[in-house]
C-alpha cells in the first residue's frame, strides 16, 4: 500500500488542514506517542553543524566544498537590509558549476545559483570525442563585490586559461563571461581602495596582473611580488605556496596564503605589507611583506578572512578554510581568531580540533535561526520539476560549423623517417641533452632503429615536428616499437604531443627490459590544439625526483602516426538548448548533459535518463601523464550527482527499468576515481541485479568489461519485475578516512535485503584523475546500442543507516505534521503557505502508509520542516478577527454613512471606525459584540466610499493592531 502512496504522494496539490486533523483523530497518521503542536523541534539539516544553542563545530557542511572565496554585502548595500554572505567554491568538470552558496550566519548554507551552466560546449567538458575534464574544468574561484557589481574569476586547466564573470544579480541574473586569455593559478580578484582591479595568482610565488578599467583584459603584469624563496629558511614556509587571497584591514594588505612544508601538514600563513604590489612600489625594490604562521592545526589551511560587522562600526575577521577529509572531500572551517598586534591567531591559541565547537559570530531572531538550520547544500527529490527558475539555465552558446578536413593528409603516413631508413636521423631532433644515432645491429624491422642515449630526464629523447598535418578533431593510431637493454624490470613509455599548451600523451604501455614492444593507442586532436606548431615526441613518465627510467637508454623503430576518416561528434542545439527541466540546485551533471536524453518532463514526477550513445572504453585521463584510461562509468555522459556528506549517509531510488535494452547498465553510484555502484544490467533480455566495486590500485590499462563485472555474492535475477527499489548506506566512519558502502534493494519498497556484504574501501586517489569528494550519482549508460531508457521515481536521502539497527522512527515526521495542522493560513504570504501545503500533503499521504525504511520518512519530513521553518520567518502579524459592513441612507432628506464591527475573537478589543465624515472609538468590545455608529454627511446625497475600522487587541500574549475596510455605494436623498 505505501509504495501506492509514496508514487502517488507527489502529485497531490494540497491536503487540507482539516483533513490532516481528520487523519489525526481517525489514528490514521500517529502510531506512536501522541505529539503536541509545540513539540514539533527539527534538527538541523544535514550539512549544518549547527547546535541550535548558539554554537557549532567545526569542519563545517560535512560535504566538498573546496578552494572557497566568501564575500559580504552589507546590510546598506542589498535590499533585505542586513548583511549578507556568498560563497563559491571549485566544481571541476561538474555542471552546472561555480556554485553560489548563501547564509545570514556564515555556519548554514544553500546553494542559490549558478555562475554557468557549462564552462564549454567543446568535447573536453561534454564527454565527447574521447575528451574529458576529470581533474581539470573550473578551479579556484575569486568571488567579490564591488560598486554594485559582483564578480567571479577561476582558471580552467584545459578551457582556454582563466575567466572573469559578472553580474548584478548575484541570486537570480545571468552572468556576463570574459576570457582573461591566459592561464593564472588560483587566482584572486581584489579591488584595491582607490578601486583599482588586481588578479593575485600563482604556485610557489604570488604574482599579480591589473586589469583595465572595464576589466575586460590584463593591462599589466607584476610578476614575483613575493615568492617562498623570499622567506627561505621560515619553518612555516614551503610545498604549495598558493591559494592567495587579499583583504585590507587597518591601513595593511593582508594575505592568506596555504603551505605544506616538507614533514608537516598543510597550514595557514599571512603576509602583510601596507603596500599592496610591495617591491615594485616600495623604496628601493625590496620586498615589503611581512610572513607569519598564523594556523598549524588539523590541516585546516586554504581559504579566506571573512569580515564580520559589530555593533558600534568595529569589524572582527574570522577565517574561513577547508580541510582535507576524504574520500568526503575538502570540507570549510569558519574558525574564530584572535587579534595581537596586527596578527591573528586562529582558533584556541592556535589549536583548532576536529569536531570543536565555537560560538557562532552571528545570532538571529529564534525563528531565523530555526530556518537557516533547515537550509543544505545536498537534498532529497520528488522529481517533480518545481524548482525555481534561473538565468544559467538559459545560457547562450553559438554552435560552431563543422569543421573541413584535407583528406589527403588521412589514411597516409604522417611521421618522416618513421623507420630510420633514410640513412640519415634527420627529421627527427634530440631534446633535453639525449643523443640521437643510428643502430644497425638489431632493428626490430628493415635496415636500422634510433637509438636514444646520454638520458637524465624523463623528457630526454627523439622528437619531430608535424607542422601542418594533424588535424583537429581527427582521431589517429599511433605507434611505435621500443627496446631497452638494462634498468628496472619494464618501464612506461609515452609518445607525445607538444602544441604549447603542455604535454599530451598520444598513446602509452609498459615496455619489459630486453624486447622489442610496441606502444600504441589513438588520440583524437582537440579542437583547440594548436596544429601548425605541433611536436611529436617520445618520453617517459614524469616525477620529483626523477625516476630510474629518466636515465634508460632504448632503442625506437617503426613509428607511426596515421589520421582516421572523421567519426567526430559535433555539438548538438538541441544538445545544448533548454528542455523544459529544472533541476533543484543541489544537482549537478558528471561533465556538461546532453539536454536530449535526460528530462523531467517526459514522465510526471520521474526522471528519465536515456541512452544516447554507446560507451567506447577508449577514454583516458588528459591529466595524468600515464594516459589511463576510464572506467565506463566515468564515460557515462548524463550522470545526474550529489555531493556525499558525513560522516554516514543513506540514498534510496525507485527505478523502472521496462524501457531498457540489451546492454544497459543503470543504477546508483557512490563513485569518485575508485567507485562502487549498484546496478540492473541487462544482456539477452535478462534483467540482473548486482554490486561493482573498483579500488585501489588503479590500473592504467583496463578491461572494462571485467572491471564492472558485479561482485559475487551480491547478483539478483530481476524475472520479470520492471522496478526495483535500490538503497546504498555510505559510511564514513568506520574507520575514517575510508568509505565503505552496503547496498540493498528491494521489489515493493518494504521488504528490504541486503546485496552481500558492504564493499570498499574507498580512500583519497593521490592523482588528479577527480580530485574531488565521492558523489552519489543516477546513472545509465549503454555498452552496445542507444535509446535504452530508465526512470527514477525520487531520491530519498537519510543519516540512518539499515547496519545501525535502529527501529523505524516517525517522531519527527508526526510532530510535524501535527504543528502543520495548528497554524493559520491567514497569517502567512499566500505561496509561502502554499508551498508549506504542498509539503504537508506528501507527508500525510506518506504517513498513511507503511514505511519500509528510514529515507522513505525522513525525505517527506525534511521537506516539511523546511517549509514549516520558512513560514515561521515570513509570519505576518497576527490578526483579528473582525467583521465590517457599511451603508450609506437617507434620514429625513439627509444621506448618512453607517458602520458596524463585530468582534469576531475569543477576548475584547478596541475598534475606531473612521469615515469621510468623521471618527468613533469603542473600547473594550466583548466577545460577538458589535460597535455601530451613524456618521452624518449633511447633505443630501453622498458619493461611494470607503470606511476603515482599526482593531486593537492581544493575541498569544501579543499586542497587535488589525484594520479591516468596507465599501459603501452612493445613495441620493433628493
Amino acid at each position: 500500500m505505501f509504495m501506492v502512496l509514496a508514487a502517488a504522494w507527489k502529485r497531490i496539490a494540497t491536503i487540507p488542514s482539516v483533513m490532516v486533523g481528520a487523519l489525526l483523530c481517525a489514528g490514521l497518521v500517529a502510531t506512536g506517542p501522541a505529539h503536541a503542536a509545540d513539540g514539533w523541534s527539527p534538527r538541523s539539516s544535514y550539512t549544518s553543524t549547527d547546535k541550535g544553542d548558539g554554537t557549532y563545530s567545526v569542519p563545517l557542511l560535512n560535504a566538498d566544498v573546496p578552494d572557497i572565496s566568501v564575500e559580504r554585502v552589507p546590510a546598506a548595500a542589498n535590499r533585505e537590509g542586513r548583511d549578507i554572505y556568498y560563497m563559491i567554491s571549485t566544481t571541476m568538470h561538474l555542471s552546472p558549476g561555480a556554485p553560489i552558496m548563501k547564509s545570514y550566519d556564515l555556519v548554514n548554507w544553500e546553494i542559490v545559483n549558478y555562475v554557468f551552466d557549462r564552462a564549454s560546449i567543446g568535447d573536453g567538458f561534454s564527454l565527447r570525442n574521447g575528451q574529458n575534464s576529470y581533474g581539470q574544468g573550473q578551479w579556484a574561484s575569486s568571488l567579490r563585490y564591488h560598486d554594485g557589481m559582483f564578480y567571479a574569476v577561476f582558471n580552467t586547466n584545459n578551457l582556454g586559461g582563466a575567466y572573469l564573470y559578472r553580474t548584478d544579480d548575484i541570486e537570480n541574473g545571468a552572468w556576463q563571461r570574459t576570457a582573461l586569455g591566459r592561464a593564472l593559478h588560483d587566482p584572486s580578484l581584489f579591488f584595491d581602495v582607490d578601486g583599482t582591479p588586481y588578479i593575485f595568482y600563482g604556485s610557489g610565488g604570488t604574482s599579480a596582473v591589473r586589469l583595465n578599467g572595464d576589466l575586460t583584459a590584463i593591462a599589466q603584469d607584476y610578476p614575483n611580488i613575493f615568492t617562498a624563496g623570499d622567506y627561505a629558511g621560515r619553518p612555516f614556509i614551503g610545498g604549495l605556496f598558493e591559494g592567495a587571497q587579499f583583504s585590507y584591514i587597518d591601513g595593511y594588505y593582508y594575505c592568506v596564503i596555504i603551505t605544506w612544508p616538507s614533514g608537516q601538514g598543510r597550514q595557514v600563513v599571512m603576509f602583510r605589507s601596507r603596500d599592496l604590489l610591495g617591491r615594485y612600489t616600495s623604496a628601493g625594490g625590496v620586498n615589503t611583506y611581512e610572513a607569519r604562521g598564523v594556523l598549524n592545526s588539523n590541516g585546516f589551511a586554504q581559504g579566506s578572512l571573512v569580515p564580520i560587522a559589530r555593533q558600534g562600526g568595529g569589524t572582527d575577521w574570522y577565517g574561513m578554510f577547508f580541510r582535507d577529509t576524504f574520500p568526503v572531500g575538502r570540507i570549510p572551517a569558519l574558525i574564530p581568531a584572535t587579534w595581537q598586534d596586527g596578527w591573528p591567531t586562529f582558533g584556541n591559541n592556535g589549536v583548532v580540533p576536529v569536531d570543536g565547537v565555537f560560538a557562532k559570530p552571528i545570532r538571529l531572531t529564534p525563528e531565523q535561526e530555526l530556518f537557516e538550520r533547515q537550509k543544505s547544500i545536498v537534498g532529497s527529490d520528488d522529481f517533480d520539476n518545481d524548482a525555481p527558475h534561473k538565468a544559467y539555465m538559459d545560457e547562450q552558446w553559438t554552435i560552431p560549423a563543422p569543421p573541413t578536413y584535407d583528406d589527403s593528409l588521412i589514411g597516409v603516413e604522417l611521421v618522416q623517417n618513421p623507420g630510420f631508413e633514410a640513412g640519415t636521423v634527420s627529421p627527427w631532433a634530440a631534446q633535453f641533452g639525449a643523443t640521437l644515432a643510428l643502430d644497425t645491429t638489431g632493428p626490430a624491422t628493415g635496415a636500422a632503429a634510433l637509438r636514444v642515449g646520454n638520458r637524465t630526464l624523463n623528457g630526454s629523447g627523439p622528437n619531430q615536428y608535424l607542422n601542418g598535418k594533424l588535424q583537429p578533431g581527427l582521431t589517429y593510431t599511433v605507434s611505435a616499437k621500443i627496446k631497452y637493454a638494462s634498468g628496472p624490470a619494464t618501464v612506461r613509455f609515452n609518445l607525445a604531443a607538444d602544441w604549447g599548451s603542455g604535454v599530451q600523451v598520444m598513446a602509452a604501455d609498459d615496455v619489459p627490459a630486453g624486447q622489442w614492444t610496441t606502444v600504441s593507442g589513438q588520440y583524437t586532436v582537440p579542437a583547440t590544439a594548436n596544429v601548425n606548431n605541433f611536436k611529436f615526441a617520445v618520453e617517459t613518465p614524469w616525477a620529483n625526483p626523477q625516476p630510474a627510467s629518466s636515465s634508460v637508454e632504448y632503442l625506437i623503430d617503426d613509428v607511426s602516426i596515421v589520421g582516421q576518416a572523421a567519426t567526430t561528434e559535433y555539438p548538438a542545439a538541441a544538445e545544448i538548448a533548454p528542455n523544459g527541466s529544472r533541476l533543484d540546485p543541489v544537482w549537478e551533471w558528471n561533465h556538461a548533459p546532453d539536454n536530449r536524453y535526460w528530462s523531467l518532463t517526459d514522465r510526471d514526477g520521474w526522471l528519465r535518463l536515456t541512452n544516447g550513445k554507446v560507451v567506447t572504453g577508449k577514454y583516458i585521463y588528459t591529466k595524468l601523464s600515464n594516459r589511463s584510461e576510464l572506467a565506463w562509468l566515468e564515460e557515462a555522459r548524463n550522470m545526474l550527482t550529489q555531493r556525499t556528506f558525513g560522516p554516514r549517509q543513506s540514498v534510496e531510488t525507485r527505478m523502472d527499468i521496462s524501457g531498457m535494452k540489451d546492454g544497459d547498465v543503470a543504477g546508483l553510484a557512490a563513485y569518485n576515481r575508485g567507485f562502487s555502484y549498484v546496478a540492473v544490467k541487462r544482456s539477452g533480455g535478462v534483467n540482473t541485479l548486482g554490486v561493482v566495486n573498483r579500488g585501489q590500485p588503479f590500473a592504467v590499462d583496463l578491461d572494462q568489461t571485467t572491471l564492472e563485472n558485479f561482485v559475487p555474492g551480491t547478483t539478483v535475477p530481476l524475472g520479470n519485475a520492471t522496478q526495483v527499489y535500490v538503497k546504498a548506506d555510505l559510511d564514513f566512519a568506520s574507520p575514517v578516512g575510508q568509505l565503505w558502502t552496503t547496498f540493498s534493494y528491494s521489489l515493493d519498497g518494504q521488504h528490504w535485503s541486503q546485496l552481500g556484504n558492504r564493499v570498499g574501501p574507498q580512500a583519497l586517489d593521490g592523482s588528479l584523475a577527480h580530485f574531488m569528494g565521492h558523489r552519489v550519482g543516477l546513472f545509465n549508460y549503454a555498452t552496445q546500442q542507444t535509446g535504452g531508457r530508465v526512470d527514477f521515481d525520487y531520491f530519498n536521502l537519510s543519516d540512518t543507516l539499515s547496519a545501525q539497527n535502529r527501529p523505524l522512527d516517525t517522531s519527527a515526521l508526526d510532530a510535524a505534521i501535527a504543528y502543520a495542522g495548528t497554524l493559520d493560513p491567514r497569517s502567512y504570504p499566500q505561496d509561502a503557505w502554499a508551498a508549506m501545503q504542498d509539503a504537508l500533503a506528501g507527508a500525510t499521504a506518506a504517513r498513511a502508509g507503511q514505511f519500509g525504511t528510514q529515507n522513505q520518512i525522513d525525505a517527506p519530513e525534511r521537506k516539511l520542516s523546511y517549509q514549516l521553518a520558512r513560514l515561521g520567518v515570513v509570519k505576518a502579524d497576527p490578526a483579528l478577527p473582525v467583521t465590517v459592513s457599511a451603508q450609506a441612507r437617507c434620514v429625513a432628506g439627509k444621506a448618512y454613512v453607517a458602520v458596524q464591527a463585530r468582534n469576531d475573537h475569543d477576548a475584547p478589543v478596541n475598534l475606531t471606525l473612521q469615515t469621510p465624515y468623521g471618527e468613533r472609538s469603542f473600547t473594550a468590545v466583548a466577545p460577538a459584540g458589535n460597535a455601530y455608529q451613524q456618521f452624518a454627511t449633511r447633505a443630501g446625497s453622498v458619493p461611494p466610499g470607503t470606511v476603515t475600522v482599526r482593531a486593537a487587541g492581544t493575541v498569544g500574549g501579543r499586542d497587535v493592531t488589525t484594520v479591516r475596510t468596507a465599501q459603501y455605494t452612493a445613495v441620493s436623498c433628493a
